[in-house]
């Protein structure tokens, strides 16, 4: 708790000029941990049990070549917003937030125009954790709520499981004024993929039906975590990821994909240099350097609007 508060008084990180193209990570959490608030932290966690702030993530953004961030929120309350926001203004590496609002409530535009802009991007909607996200998906509030955010052009992000890719498929069909984007590729079951190809070909087909849709963009990241990490990661896993990735990078294209580590998530299963070299290895033999350039970071800056 002191180091945050020490943080959070310290003065705002000056703006480095940067030489070339932008290179955005588009995904990665920060919190004060408490176990009371974290309740997905379980068993086996105990390296994201602990604070996880910038002065701990941003040395390891540097070392990699990367220039800024865009930081998601990791629970459900006006707390985590604020705190989210105040980290972001004081800090120009933070790119912006995808925070948590009830889209539901008919507070919503009150409470948006109260956070302002401009590291405000948008909303995440955890589906993931709804038992019956049609149910939700039938509320008018909801998407009115969703109306308004796409009218004044904030993201809406959304984290599933792959057996909620279905619902998603609804909502984007719904709701197509403004970016939808998926978080961690819709979490494909890679456990699974060890046992034959069904559940690949499953994820595979719920995903062209998504990527279908033009606005629809779609995160790289979290799948070090998807597999099996509680054993450790082997050949296999890794040659799953990179199926993923490329059913992705064929669906979306580099123009809709955007590169997101899931720091500190991700280091359940791999260190950060290691989730990047992943991708960053995948990507040189696959794509040109525009394409790079795109899956990088210019995607994540013409989706979240981010200025130069």
């Amino acid at each position: 708790m002191l180091t945050l508060h020490r943080e959070l008084r310290m003065p705002p990180a000056p703006v480095r000029r940067i030489k070339g193209p932008m290179r955005i990570d588009a995904h990665q959490h920060f919190w004060r941990y408490r176990s009371e608030d974290y309740p997905w932290i379980g068993t086996g966690m105990d390296l994201l049990a602990q604070d996880r702030l910038p002065y701990q993530f941003q040395p390891l953004l540097d070392a990699q070549g990367l220039h800024a961030s865009i930081t998601v929120q990791a629970r459900p309350g006006h707390e985590e917003t604020g705190f989210l926001l105040e980290m972001a203004r004081r800090d120009a590496r933070i790119a912006g937030v995808i925070a948590w609002d009830d889209i539901a409530s008919p507070q919503l535009a009150e409470r948006m125009e109260q956070w302002g802009r401009p590291k405000m991007l948008g909303l995440r909607h955890p589906m993931q954790d709804e038992d019956d996200a049609a149910q939700a998906l039938a509320q008018p509030q909801f998407n009115q709520g969703v109306r308004w955010l796409q009218e004044r052009d904030y993201v809406l992000e959304v984290l599933t499981h792959e057996r909620h890719l279905p619902q998603l498929r609804q909502l984007c069909a719904l709701h197509d004024q403004h970016w939808v984007v998926l978080n961690h590729l819709g979490k494909p079951a890679l456990k699974e993929f060890r046992k034959g190809r069904a559940a690949y070909e499953r994820w595979r087909q719920q995903l062209h039906e998504l990527a279908a849709m033009p606005h629809v963009a779609c995160k790289i990241s979290g799948l070090l975590t998807e597999a099996d990490w509680l054993r450790g990661l082997c050949t296999r896993d890794f040659d799953h990821i990179v199926q993923c990735l490329d059913t992705a990078l064929e669906l979306f294209g580099p123009q809709r994909l955007m590169f997101g580590s899931d720091w500190p998530v991700c280091l359940l299963a791999a260190s950060y240099a290691r989730v990047v070299a992943v991708v960053r290895e995948w990507a040189a033999r696959r794509l040109s350097p525009a394409d790079q350039d795109a899956l990088w970071g210019e995607s994540s800056a013409r989706i979240y609007g981010l200025m130069p």
